[in-house]
């Protein structure tokens, strides 16, 4: 695992092994929250550089290799478990699904259950809340499409209608900006789509766009991991800041 310094251009390894990890996200105390392929767990690194497991089992059975994370403002942990990581040795470790399906899971913040929130997908990858955190959209990577559930308190999703398909290749990690429109990693770069689903436009790579976040002060630095590249741009919009935790001040 890699890790880019903002304010030094500096690029150096900050763990290894790092078990596969694959998508990753930052909790609105600063923590890394991390999905391990290899390792088939969701795991967070704390403060003092410990690893804490926040999920590696369903009903008893091991997780098939989570994939992609993100956090709700209520503490929950939302991630994706496709296959793979146990599909061969190139992203993990080969290996047969004890679950026998992919699925999305959330995380209870207060006694760290594991619950199936959807389980109707092929592939379920990236996957983002909405600015007001009504809504989730996740991408099913085999059916080339990004799905919209509703997503009313207590951790349960409605609907899940298609919300964009992919002309280039498949869609992977997803984020939206401050103004609600949706931006999604795709074989050709980042496709922006307005809050109704319409392909506004895209910004072209030259590689494979895997995942891809907004950074800066600002949020207005979009950081692009690509093939074998990580790729920096500024651009005229803001990401979405994350919406801050009953009681809290956010941003600080």
């Amino acid at each position: 695992m890699l890790r880019y310094d903002e304010t030094t251009g500096v690029v150096g390894v900050f763990r290894q092994p790092s078990g596969y990890a694959n998508g990753h996200t930052v909790d609105r105390l600063g923590r890394l929250v991390s999905c391990e392929q290899g390792n088939r767990r969701v795991t967070r690194t704390e403060h003092d550089g410990s690893i804490t497991v926040l999920a590696s089992h369903y009903e008893g059975k091991r997780l098939n290799s989570p994939n992609d994370v993100v956090e709700h403002s209520d503490g929950s942990i939302w991630f994706t478990d496709p296959s793979y990581g146990i599909d061969s040795d190139y992203e993990g470790h080969k290996a047969v699904s004890e679950i026998g399906a992919c699925h999305v899971y959330r995380v209870d913040p207060s006694d760290g259950e594991v619950r199936v929130v959807a389980d109707d997908f092929v592939k379920p990858n990236g996957l983002a809340f909405s600015p007001d955190e009504t809504q989730l959209y996740i991408v099913d990577t085999a059916r080339k499409h990004i799905r919209r559930f509703t997503a009313p308190s207590g951790g349960t999703l409605v609907g899940g209608d298609v919300f964009a398909t992919c002309d280039a290749g498949t869609f992977d990690g997803i984020r939206f900006d401050d103004a609600g429109r949706l931006w999604a990693a795709a074989h050709d770069g980042l496709h922006c789509f307005d809050p109704d689903g319409t392909l506004i436009g895209k910004l072209r790579v030259p590689e494979v766009v895997a995942n891809f976040t907004f950074g800066g002060l600002k949020r207005n630095e979009l950081y692009i991991t690509a093939t074998s590249s990580l790729y920096g741009i500024r651009v005229n919009v803001n990401g979405a800041p994350g919406r801050p935790r009953p009681g809290w001040a956010w941003p600080p």
